[in-house]
């Protein structure tokens, strides 16, 4: 046999895999165009800490969770949204570091728990602005994770909201591909206590998963990483019989660390997870949410209002009390 059509042959017998496992819309590997990942000097964690350096709690918010790489979340606050993204992803890349970025403006965010209710006034004004998003990163390496809470809760919600809300969805990653090439963008899936694998998996396929590199799981709550992983892995098995397809998929473990206690808003007893490249079937462990970032006016964090940073709950969280 010729070794032409030895390599044929082989390109072949490949393409049954290469259908069965869609790890991409894209060919760049972000990780490997940096040196690591970036680490926000502007998070608020780092705020309360430059703010307040005779704080007995500062130096322990500091080491164990100012300094570490996690996500800048953009949304109505962040003014003109392309400059904003341009400029973080920009600050990353001189650095050779690489960025992580939640969007979370989609139109009716969270509709049905309310706690971070608000986002862009309308569909066609969600889709400007995620447009101007992915212009803003363009062709340089980043990690999008898209609209936490969109996918998880549609108790409330009519067919007809449920369709307009897919379909922005679908296209914001038709975006990311066309504008920001070197992205790895993952749709959130929620988390294993919100829908079962099957629903999951129908909700993301419906919304366009095929475009995005993968989904995110647990973002902003604090179930452990095992049970998350077990459940990413139960939505792919789901992807694979009825889709043809799976995806990685990566888990927030940055609240996870004592698992939880039943409640995500605010619980105490909580503790800091341990963010690394890979780990337990995960494509990636990261820190999404702010360790001490207020999940709304709940919990011990009666009072406050949802994205506020809260330093005795940091502080409490980096002990796990």
């Amino acid at each position: 046999m010729s070794r032409r059509l030895r390599t044929l042959m082989a390109a072949l017998c490949a393409l049954p895999l290469a259908f069965a496992a869609a790890p991409s819309a894209h060919a760049a590997d972000p990780t490997t165009m940096t040196s690591g990942f970036y680490v926000d000097p502007d998070s608020s964690a780092k705020r309360w800490v430059t703010a307040n350096p005779g704080d007995g709690r500062a130096a322990a918010i500091n080491a164990s969770i100012a300094n570490t790489p996690m996500a800048r979340w953009f949304g109505s606050w962040s003014g003109t949204i392309g400059t904003a993204t341009g400029a973080y992803v920009g600050a990353a890349d001189q650095r050779d570091k690489l960025p992580l970025l939640v969007a979370y403006n989609i139109y009716n965010r969270d509709y049905c728990g309310g706690h971070s209710a608000g986002g862009a006034a309308s569909p066609s004004a969600y889709a400007n602005w995620i447009a101007q998003f992915a212009g803003g990163i363009a062709g340089r390496p980043a990690i999008v994770i898209l609209e936490p809470d969109s996918l998880g809760d549609y108790g409330c919600m009519t067919q007809a909201q449920i369709d307009e809300r897919e379909a922005m969805l679908t296209g914001a990653l038709t975006e990311f591909n066309r504008q920001a090439p070197n992205t790895w963008v993952y749709m959130d899936a929620g988390n294993p206590r919100w829908a079962d694998a099957a629903t999951m998996a129908r909700r993301l396929h419906e919304a366009g998963l095929r475009q995005a590199h993968g989904f995110s799981l647990n973002v902003s709550n604090y179930i452990t990483t095992a049970e998350n992983t077990a459940y990413g892995n139960a939505v792919n098995n789901e992807l694979a019989a009825r889709y043809g397809y799976t995806k990685p998929f990566v888990v927030d473990t940055s609240r996870n660390g004592n698992g939880t206690n039943g409640q995500w808003c605010n619980p105490s007893g909580r503790r800091i997870g341990t963010p690394t490249r890979t780990g337990g079937g995960a494509e990636m462990l990261l820190w999404i949410k702010t360790p001490g970032e207020s999940d709304g006016n709940c919990g011990v964090g009666s009072g406050s209002t949802a994205g506020q940073f809260l330093p005795e709950v940091a502080y409490k969280m980096i002990y796990g009390y």
